[in-house]
């Protein structure tokens, strides 16, 4: 130990030794450059535990144990040239960008991992908010990239928050029912695996603090007992009030036996849509009746032929997609659309099929539908179908449209007077195939039919309009060959 110490005292008047000819040699005025650089290399094997102060080069590097001890230091400007003494201000001044770089890196640097945040993304140009409507995850959990961690419900379908980096959720920003916006932070993702341990910590944290809630129950429960015997005493006497009201007033169900719910967004939307349907066109709904024999039997004949070429089922709805076409280029007045004092008349046809979800009610697209085939239109709609129902269907996939088909004969509609999707003119509703005793040849057979319905606008369309585009719908599906020969 005495060893020790003495070779440290020797070092520590070593280097005040040298410091002192270092220094009379500045005031001196001396300039020999390289002298000052070999007797430092002489003494550096000694002193290079401590710090480095000046090379040969004239180069100044500092280190942080003799920055708070150094008052001034030499700083040679060339080899060979005068030394001149600076302030230790202006020698860190000169070092600032070296220092600053330093911070930088430290600065965006962490040995925890970078913290990214999932913010809700561009929803369409027509959507401006949403409503949060659940997550799909829970703090603690971890998470690819571009993997749903939220739902957002809009006004027409629901959008997926993706988390931008895989990681960690380490916390939700937003709750569930908030209103959010493009670019609104929802949860904040931590990249590293390191932060699984630290997000462990509150759910620990939170399973060993659930105890104390029993006692809080039990001191409630305590003044519920001593409150009863008070309380109940008094009240028997008093049955005849309730039988009194029973006789004049009704009995409601009590409040316990019902819920509310808040109406989605989605649901909104619908609602809003329809009303405004009903307070602004005129509508008016004509019927008819179509015998489905002929495109049942041609469904039958070759839909195994027509599947094994095209890969996808013959259906009905393709026909009358088809018959519809048809109908709307005899009469295109119930393809326009009134805009102001104007009528727009479009030369394209883009047919909306109504689909209902589990969330709501959607209408897909199918553009130009007058240039589709059976089997082109047969593909278009089992593709907007399947996203409808998994609600993965964009906003530009509902966007638009000039004609409304709606099919409740899916669910088992016989007859209903549909309503006209804003800011079209018409809807053909379709309904279930009923087998009825027709009149044919003068002999009473049954035959499957089906009744189709027409709502329109009446401040554009006249009957005349609508009755001859219905009987249009019905010689087409009752026989398909006048769509072969254009008749």
């Amino acid at each position: 130990m005495k060893k020790s110490v003495l070779f440290f005292r020797q070092c520590i008047k070593l280097k005040l030794a040298m410091f002192g000819v270092f220094r009379r040699k500045v005031v001196s005025g001396g300039s020999s450059g390289p002298i000052i650089g070999k007797s430092w290399r002489r003494t550096r094997p000694v002193a290079s535990t401590t710090a480095d102060c000046l090379t040969s080069e004239g180069e100044v590097s500092l280190h942080t144990r003799i920055i708070g001890n150094v008052r001034s230091i030499c700083h040679v400007t060339q080899p060979g040239a005068a030394v001149n003494l600076r302030p230790l201000r202006e020698v860190m001044t000169s070092l600032q960008p070296c220092v600053s770089m330093q911070l930088q890196n430290r600065m965006f640097s962490s040995d925890s991992g970078d913290l990214v945040d999932a913010v809700v993304p561009f929803m369409g140009e027509s959507i401006s908010d949403g409503t949060l409507a659940t997550f799909l995850k829970k703090p603690g959990d971890r998470v690819a990239i571009d993997e749903p961690i939220a739902q957002v419900e809009t006004d027409k379908v629901t959008i997926d928050v993706a988390s931008p980096e895989a990681g960690i959720i380490q916390e939700f920003v937003a709750k569930e029912g908030d209103t959010v916006e493009p670019g609104t932070k929802v949860a904040i993702i931590l990249k590293s695996a390191e932060g699984a341990a630290a997000s462990s910590k509150p759910a620990s944290e939170e399973a060993a603090s659930q105890p104390p809630p029993p006692t809080a129950e039990k001191e409630e429960e305590k003044p519920k007992v001593e409150t009863t015997p008070v309380i109940e005493k008094p009240k028997p006497a008093p049955p005849t009030p309730p039988s009194r009201t029973s006789a004049s007033e009704p009995q409601l169900p009590p409040k316990e036996r019902e819920r509310r719910v808040p109406m989605t967004r989605l649901r909104k939307r619908v609602a809003t849509r329809l009303k405004d349907s009903q307070n602004t066109f005129a509508l008016l709904t004509t019927f008819n009746e179509v015998d489905m024999t002929n495109l049942m039997k041609l469904r039958s004949e070759y839909k195994d032929a027509f599947l094994e070429k095209h890969g996808v089922k013959l259906g009905l709805m393709s026909g009358f997609i088809k018959a519809a076409i048809s109908g709307l280029q005899n009469q295109p007045i119930i393809n326009a659309v009134i805009d102001g004092d104007d009528i727009i008349y479009r030369d394209y046809i883009d047919i909306s099929i109504a689909v209902g979800t589990p969330k709501g009610l959607v209408v897909p697209v199918i553009r130009n539908a007058e240039k589709m085939n059976f089997a082109e239109i047969e593909k278009e709609i089992n593709t907007l179908a399947k996203k409808a129902n998994n609600g993965t269907i964009s906003i530009d996939e509902m966007a638009g449209g000039s004609f409304t088909i709606s099919n409740g004969g899916v669910y088992g509609s016989l007859l209903s007077t549909p309503i006209i999707n804003p800011p079209q003119s018409a809807i053909l509703g379709m309904h279930s195939i009923v087998s009825r005793p027709m009149v044919v040849g003068g002999n009473i057979v049954p035959r499957p039919m089906m009744y189709i319905a027409l709502t329109y606008d009446h401040r554009l369309i006249d009957g005349r309009e609508a009755v001859f585009f219905l009987r249009r719908i019905k010689d087409v599906v009752e026989d398909p060959r006048r769509l072969l020969l254009d008749i």
